[in-house]
């Protein structure tokens, strides 16, 4: 398929994306995309609009490599699944069996009241709390009050640092959970925590059990927690709008020049639309791909099934009504009522996925026997202010285009 003629000439109903992308590009909201429909088994479109590099002229390819951010939660969360397939962890465990630093947590009696006015947790943390962001932890810019700048003080900024995955363990063990265990859904750093749960379990770094149980496998070569600066070039640079400035400002992607030591099993992975589809294809193919068999297709149904009460979606995420039409299951969130969902997005009943902070987004939809893949790289600075960014609203260009892109796909059907 010729990628640069999205989609070589193949007939089908998606011939609108390209078009609506390239719009958006035109106007100054985004740099550059890629996006990609595969359905019934094939790639039936895949668009490279814009610049992966605008300062060096470099256009959007097919190989480009993107940061993922929480697109790497689905990936770590798999990983998990298949510790609890050999029977050597279970959803009800304590995660203090591998991270003893969690035995005895304290929560804040308000969670935007002082850290320092606490009781002591109901019962322990359990590896399903963390598979559905119910364990009571945080991120900074997902909270308000003195708790958030007290994560990012401690932690360092969720985008990598220099320490290491024990000393950040012990770090964040020293916090006061914002909710008791199992309260509600709070998105936070529970999936960083399952990453080294994974690793210590293993043996390894979480990046080498990542490659020993999904990258290799499957064959996602260029899938990482870094870019080698062989492939640098390939990189889809980070854009942002800054309010008040004509164009788009460039934010520089860290250069490392070896592994991190800190690899982040929530938001620190670097992918391609192609290397992602495989993942995707083989959660929506139950479990195996290609001749390849990760999970059971039964633990894939507990993944892709809702776990989150009634009551608990009736609070909002990031200050909307996120869950009016969807629910969360073990790393994935999956829409229960299409047309509730509507409002922010497009898909059928049963649709998993789940995006990425900088603009990126996947989604399978059983149904439709669809995977939808769209990759872009837009700035936002994951600080405690960000949680009143997005409920106000602001930066709305860029992220308008996600919600366009969906309901071209969903459209075109």
């Amino acid at each position: 398929m010729d990628g640069e003629q999205g989609g070589g000439g193949i007939p089908g109903p998606f011939t609108q994306v390209r078009p609506l992308m390239q719009s958006i590009v035109e106007a100054g909201d985004l740099s550059g995309a890629v996006t990609l429909i595969w359905r019934k088994g094939e790639i039936v479109q895949l668009d490279l609009v814009g610049d992966r590099s605008r300062e060096l002229g470099l256009p959007m390819t097919r190989d480009t490599i993107f940061r993922i951010a929480s697109m790497s939660k689905p990936v770590t969360s798999v990983a998990v699944m298949m510790l609890v397939e050999e029977g050597r962890l279970s959803l009800t465990d304590p995660i203090s069996k591998w991270l003893p630093e969690f035995r005895t947590m304290r929560v804040l009696k308000d969670a935007t009241g002082p850290i320092d006015e606490t009781v002591p947790a109901d019962r322990e943390i359990t590896v399903e709390d963390l598979l559905t962001h119910r364990s009571g932890l945080a991120y900074g810019f997902t909270s308000f009050g003195p708790i958030a700048k007290e994560y990012e003080a401690r932690l360092g900024s969720v985008m990598g640092h220099e320490m290491t995955p024990d000393e950040w363990l012990a770090a964040l063990a020293t916090l006061p959970l914002l909710y008791q265990p199992g309260d509600r859904f709070h998105y936070s750093h529970s999936t960083d925590v399952l990453g080294f749960l994974l690793a210590r379990a293993d043996g390894v770094t979480l990046g080498e059990a990542l490659k020993r149980r999904i990258f290799g496998p499957l064959g996602m070569s260029d899938t990482d927690f870094w870019i080698p600066p062989e492939k640098m070039s390939r990189a889809a640079q980070l854009y942002g709008i800054v309010p008040g400035e004509e164009g788009l400002k460039r934010y520089p992607l860290p250069k490392m020049a070896h592994q991190p030591v800190w690899e982040g099993g929530g938001g620190g992975l670097y992918s391609t639309a192609d290397d992602y589809l495989k993942f995707a294809r083989m959660l929506l193919n139950h479990g195996e791909v290609d001749g390849v068999r990760l999970l059971k297709a039964e633990t894939v149904t507990l993944m892709r099934e809702n776990r989150l009460t009634d009551e608990q979606r009736q609070i909002p995420f990031m200050g909307i009504p996120f869950w009016a039409g969807q629910g969360f299951g073990l790393g994935l969130s999956v829409i229960t009522d299409p047309v509730a969902q509507s409002w922010m997005g497009a898909g059928s009943k049963g649709s998993f996925g789940w995006p990425g902070a900088f603009g990126t987004w996947w989604q399978a939809d059983p149904e439709e026997d669809l995977i939808a893949i769209y990759l872009i790289q837009n700035y936002m600075e994951l600080t405690p202010e960000s949680a009143a960014q997005l409920a106000t609203g602001q930066r709305m260009g860029a992220r308008l285009a996600l919600p366009m892109f969906q309901k071209a796909v969903y459209g075109a059907l």
